[in-house]
């Protein structure tokens, strides 16, 4: 596995993170979804990455290193300030094609 993909984050604080496994050689990931990754750390807890697929390429969202054994409440947050804007950046995105086209009628 290569990680998972993160499918829903919980609107509460704290709330679950639903995701699917990611199998070695997965495709790129899809414009704003987010890939989480997870090893134990060195000494302790556990080094946990996050990346974030972009039109053209994934990027580097955010890293925890040493993470404690509950990470998922720490990364929680992050990963639903980030959905949103993905959400919203969507939304956005239609609204300016639709406008757009209309523009040219």
């Amino acid at each position: 596995m290569s990680g998972a993909l993160v499918q829903r984050v919980s609107a509460l604080p704290g709330g679950p993170l639903d995701v699917s496994w990611l199998p070695a050689g997965a495709p790129r990931l899809p414009l704003g979804r987010i890939r989480l990754h997870w090893e134990p750390a060195s000494r302790a807890g556990w080094d946990v990455t996050a990346h974030l697929g972009l039109a053209t390429t994934e990027v580097l969202l955010a890293s925890w290193p040493a993470a404690p054994d509950n990470w998922p409440r720490l990364v929680h947050p992050t990963l639903h300030e980030v959905t949103g804007l993905c959400a919203a950046l969507a939304v956005a995105t239609v609204a300016l094609d639709l406008s757009n086209r209309l523009a040219e009628v």
